[in-house]
């Protein structure tokens, strides 16, 4: 079995509900609204283990799922359009999606904005200051704005790892280290 059968499927149901929000957002000039509920209900999913369980859990009947979510869907403020696409999802059982469908409606919006995401990982936290700067090369080097999402990894031990579209950059130590590690094994 294809081990990203799943993730694949997953995603594609989460970039047909997106794609759905984006487009009658779009029409309706309510693209910075959206950006604004995307933020929000992407901090909840990555800062609540008890709303990734209740998405995830077949546990937990459609109806339980559509009241718990649009009772966040009101407690964050979300506009009509986010609150009702989330309430036919929980309907449909969909709601196992929303970390894809956060993802891929931050891609739409980025490529209506002309701007293109990097994801990012360091050993430490960057300063306002590196990321301005490695956003600005990368921007020279892509030719599009970009916007960074920024991770740290400890185990880098120090540089980092940049992912733009299909393309990735690794820099780090732990990186350098693991080649060397190859070489050595294969001089002996």
């Amino acid at each position: 079995m294809d081990v990203s059968e799943p993730a694949s499927i997953s995603y594609g149901i989460a970039s047909r509900y997106a794609q759905a929000v984006f487009d009658i957002a779009r029409e309706n000039g309510k693209l910075k609204e959206l950006e604004t509920n995307v933020t929000d209900l992407a901090e909840a999913l990555a800062s609540s283990e008890d709303l990734n369980e209740m998405i995830s859990s077949p546990i937990y009947s459609r109806e339980d799922q559509e009241k718990a979510i649009l009772a966040l869907a009101e407690a964050l403020g979300l506009k009509p359009v986010s609150r009702n696409a989330l309430g036919l999802m929980a309907q449909k059982r969909r709601l196992f999606v929303l970390p894809q469908y956060c993802l891929r409606l931050k891609e739409l919006l980025a490529e209506e904005k002309g701007e293109v995401t990097a994801e990012v990982i360091s050993a430490k936290p960057l300063s306002d200051e590196e990321q301005a700067q490695l956003s600005a090369a990368l921007a020279a080097s892509v030719g599009k704005q970009v916007a960074l999402n920024t991770a740290v990894d400890e185990t880098l031990i120090g540089g980092l790892v940049v992912k733009v579209g299909s393309r990735m950059i690794d820099t780090s130590i732990r990186s350098k280290l693991n080649s060397l590690q190859n070489v050595m094994k294969e001089v002996g």
